[in-house]
């Protein structure tokens, strides 16, 4: 039982780390929706969206302690980007996409900060951040470990699928609001 449970470890925090973090995304986007939600809807997701940020993280701590407890990568590699000695870009990424979602968590949690004039686009462009360190996480997970199980690359698709689906949606809906509400 315990050798199953650290081959989990080994292999399913880092996937579960993503599926939480795109799940994140998703509900993120879900958040701002004002056509389909009301304005308690847009709270019930933003708990939603906030909670599974906090299992997404916890889920990344996870998944490096593992990494580094297993001695697949130096605590240095798991700290500063692009140094590990097998894969310096694979897991360069990973180390950078983890800074980059503490990031938005923290601007996130420190949201209120920029509530002055002129500074929610800054706020913005701060939890932007997600966008890119998702992408990262995802590339990290499809290329820096074992090749990945049919499942898991299934898992994958579903989560660059979904978020590709759920930005192109915000995208329209924003060019619609730009244009005066016309479709």
């Amino acid at each position: 039982m315990a050798e199953r449970t650290q081959e989990f470890l080994d292999f399913g925090a880092g996937v579960l780390a993503l599926v939480s973090l795109t799940s994140t995304v998703l509900w993120g986007l879900a958040a701002t929706d004002r056509r389909l939600l009301g304005s308690a809807h847009r709270l019930l997701a933003q708990g939603v969206h906030r909670g599974l940020a906090v299992a997404g993280l916890g889920f990344l701590a996870l998944h490096i302690w593992v990494k580094v407890a297993e001695d697949r990568t130096s605590p240095t590699a798991a700290t500063v980007p692009f140094t590990d000695n097998t894969q310096p870009f694979l897991i360069g990424l990973g180390t950078l996409a983890g800074y980059l979602f503490i990031a938005v968590a923290v601007t996130g949690a420190a949201r209120s900060a920029f509530t002055g004039v002129g500074r929610s686009g800054l706020w913005r462009t701060l939890h932007m951040a997600a966008y890119p360190a998702w992408g990262a996480a995802l590339v990290h997970g499809l290329h820096a470990g074992r090749p990945a199980a049919g499942w898991v690359t299934a898992a994958y698709a579903l989560c660059l699928s979904g978020v590709a689906l759920a930005l192109t949606l915000r995208m329209r809906t924003r060019q619609r609001e730009a244009r005066g509400g016309r479709p």
